[in-house]
């Protein structure tokens, strides 16, 4: 192994024993499956160590890989279940996933909420919230001014106040 290699599997070995944890449980919070979240967190890292020179933030890179890889596992899912739901006229099938201080129905309610925003507001989200970047962390990872970020952040509150509302 090159001392190049070396080097950038010994600086991402330190990342993935900082974050790994986390980021798994993270993405098993948003996906409901942890063989699946596993499975992006290690994704995530892969495409860490392939960027690694030119990645300023590991963190918040991680992270932003990890919201775009569950962005198209619920676009996938959505699919599935719509092609369900026409051929079979069944109902998704709700999965349970952990949340702090809600019961299971109000973490079902809020996730599905957060799953029907806009895909704009989805990651900033995503990011902000549940992987606790701060405005200026995400407006770095998708490449906003951080009054962009705040703006959608806003806006994506109102959509879910809304939806949340609506649920009840």
């Amino acid at each position: 192994m090159a001392s190049g290699e070396a080097t950038v599997e010994r600086a991402v070995r330190e990342v993935y024993d900082a974050h790994f944890g986390r980021l798994v449980g993270w993405t098993t919070t948003l996906i409901g499956d942890r063989d699946l979240a596993h499975d992006v967190a290690t994704e995530a890292f892969v495409k860490l160590m392939t960027h690694w020179p030119s990645v300023q933030d590991p963190r918040a890179w991680l992270y932003t890989a990890a919201a775009n890889q569950v962005r198209d596992h619920w676009r996938k899912r959505g699919r599935e279940a719509a092609a369900y739901d026409r051929f079979v006229g069944g109902r998704r099938a709700a999965v349970d996933v952990a949340a702090a201080g809600l019961d299971p129905a109000t973490r079902l309610t809020v996730r599905d909420a957060v799953e029907s925003l806009p895909e704009r507001y989805r990651l900033v989200v995503l990011l902000h919230y549940y992987a606790d970047l701060s405005v200026a962390q995400v407006a770095g990872q998708i490449g906003k001014s951080e009054g962009a970020v705040k703006r959608d952040l806003f806006d994506a509150r109102r959509h879910l106040a809304e939806s949340l509302e609506t649920a009840r």
